[in-house]
C-alpha cells in the first residue's frame, strides 16, 4: 500500500460492525487521535458540560486506518474527531466548539 492511499471501506466486515455498535452503545461517541487539537477542541465542550463520552483513539488501535476507513464511508469524510450523538453524527472538533458557543450543544444533550 502506498503512502496517502487508504483501505476501502468494508461495511459489512468486522470493523464496520465495531464503529456502529460503539455509536449506538454510548450518547456521545468521539473517534479521536491523541495528538490531535481539533480531537481535543471535540472534548473540551463535554468536559465543561459535565457530560461523558467514549472516546476511541485511533491511533493507539491496531485497526485505527480501517476505522477511519469506515468512519469516512459513514460521514463523508475520514478526517478525526468524528463525534456522534445520539447515533447521529454531528461533526469535527470546529462544528463541536460552534455548538457548544451557541447553546445547540447543551440542547442536544439535555
Amino acid at each position: 500500500m502506498g503512502v496517502g492511499r487508504s483501505v476501502p471501506a468494508n461495511m459489512s466486515g468486522p470493523v464496520a460492525e465495531f464503529v456502529k455498535s460503539a455509536i449506538a452503545k454510548d450518547k456521545v461517541v468521539i473517534f479521536s487521535k491523541t495528538y490531535c487539537p481539533y480531537c481535543t477542541m471535540a472534548k473540551e465542550p463535554f468536559k465543561k458540560l459535565n457530560k461523558e463520552y467514549a472516546c476511541y483513539e485511533l491511533d493507539k488501535r491496531n485497526d485505527g486506518d480501517e476505522i477511519q476507513s469506515v468512519l469516512g464511508e459513514m460521514t463523508g469524510a475520514r478526517t478525526v474527531p468524528r463525534v456522534f450523538i445520539d447515533g447521529n453524527f454531528v461533526g469535527g472538533g470546529t462544528d463541536i466548539k460552534k455548538m457548544f458557543e451557541d447553546g445547540r450543544l447543551a440542547k442536544m444533550l439535555a
